[in-house]
């Protein structure tokens, strides 16, 4: 009898514990999954390698050879001055309070509060990861952002003006622009629930139309269009274009802050979206009555890259094949055609690829999201009203880039000038500005 119950009495204990109740499981601790965590850093890791040396090698590969150590020195200075300023306060008013519409507040400067222990939410609810991990995730989007800019300026702009517009750049257009379109506080992009994977609108087009304000800005590299001005390597250029191509991975897949199909899809629409940017970039090369080129081949490659961004968890990889080539091809067009035309120098072509390419991508994501086109939009999906989120979600950033960098470069132009002498523009920027030659031959 006694065993009988001591029985009984067990399995009214194992039924009570069978049956938490509802504020106990919501009260469980997250989960801080490890595979997440280590996929993650290593996607940190890819981003920063886009830049130095990725982005270094590319567009380094793209200027005169007087000109070379002058880009790789502008963009490994300005990545390490956006991530101490990112730490500082970049990171606050981003990510870290309860803020408005375009900033969050500062309870995080210096990122205060902050330790090994603190946690930031994936798209998984209960699912976590450091808080660090995510900071430095975000550090390293902020430090390309302003890298690409420079692709606008090279050749002329002084060294101390860009370190000054990028201190600017960041607080008043980058800061702002991720905090609306990637923070839960960000209610102008949230309320028209616009699609934007991985930076589209944070990344490319911000970095596109401010460098297009910045090449009117400082203006036209003496002997623009009347003297060859030839890309000096296009083996560096090559170099680049593939440390990109593999650092994108970080950038894409790990926009989705979890080892999981969402990392998968967007894994596999950047070789897709790419390869079709090749090959699409060269074959218009040839409509066009030139040769298919090397130049060409690494431009599509980052045209294609540019596009996919935005939609690299919402396209199938047939759609992100067509993006990828329709960017390639319009991109392509403007580079070789209009903008000869058009006036301005953009020297590598960052607006004619990044910003062009950006807004194709970014407004294409409600395309390639549809279900006939292998996306993720459900049978439900409304394409109509997501096309126009899309159109608005690109217009703000346009207008907030573009005045934003008016304003850095209005101030910058006041307080330090922003272009060398004509003499030193001659001599070259590596000795001018540097005392440094890239080459010693």
């Amino acid at each position: 009898m006694i065993k009988t119950l001591s029985k009984m009495a067990g399995l009214a204990a194992l039924a009570a514990l069978s049956v938490t109740p509802a504020w106990a499981q919501d009260a469980a601790a997250p989960v801080v999954d490890k595979g997440d965590t280590t996929w993650m850093m290593v996607a940190t890791i890819l981003v920063m390698a886009m830049i130095v040396p990725g982005l270094s090698l590319f567009y380094g590969g793209l200027v005169r050879t007087k000109n070379m150590l002058s880009v790789l020195t502008q963009i490994i200075a300005v990545s390490a001055l956006a991530m101490i300023i990112w730490i500082l306060y970049g990171y606050s008013i981003t990510f870290g309070g309860d803020g408005g519409l375009f900033y969050d507040d500062f309870a995080k400067v210096f990122l205060a509060g902050v330790g090994k222990d603190s946690l930031a939410d994936t798209f998984s609810d209960g699912f976590k990861i450091p808080e660090y991990v995510f900071i430095a995730f975000q550090m390293t989007f902020a430090a390309i952002t302003i890298s690409l800019v420079i692709g606008g300026l090279v050749e002329r702009m002084k060294f101390s003006a860009l370190m000054l517009f990028a201190i600017i750049w960041l607080t008043i257009v980058y800061f702002p622009i991720a905090h609306m379109v990637w923070d839960g506080d960000g209610y102008i992009f949230n309320q028209w629930e616009a699609l934007d994977f991985a930076g589209g609108t944070v990344v490319h087009i911000n970095a596109g139309i401010s460098a297009l304000v910045g090449a009117y800005f400082v203006g036209k590299r003496m002997g623009y269009q009347k003297e060859i001005m030839a890309p000096h390597s296009l083996t560096m250029t090559l170099i680049g274009t593939g440390l990109l191509w593999v650092g994108w991975f970080g950038f894409n897949a790990g926009s989705a802050l979890e080892a999981n199909g969402d990392a998968a899809l967007a894994m596999i629409n950047t070789f897709a979206a790419t390869a079709g940017g090749v090959l699409f970039w060269m074959l218009t090369e040839r409509v066009l009555g030139g040769k298919g080129s090397l130049l060409g081949a690494c431009s599509g490659a980052i045209a294609g890259l540019v596009a996919i961004t935005p939609a690299a968890g919402n396209s199938g990889p047939a759609g992100a094949i067509l993006l990828g080539g329709l960017a390639s091809i319009i991109c392509c067009l403007f580079v070789m055609r209009l903008k000869p035309k058009m006036g301005f120098d953009d020297s590598l072509d960052a607006f004619g690829i990044h910003g062009l390419g950006g807004i194709v991508g970014s407004i294409g994501v409600a395309v390639v999201n549809l279900d006939a086109l292998g996306g993720q939009g459900g049978v439900d999906y409304d394409f109509a009203d997501q096309f126009v989120k899309q159109v608005v979600s690109v217009l703000i950033a346009i207008i907030w880039a573009g005045g934003g960098s008016a304003i850095a470069f209005f101030i910058v132009k006041l307080v330090t000038g922003l272009r060398v002498t004509e003499e030193q523009e001659r001599e070259g920027l590596d000795l001018a500005e540097h005392g440094e030659r890239a080459y010693n031959y």
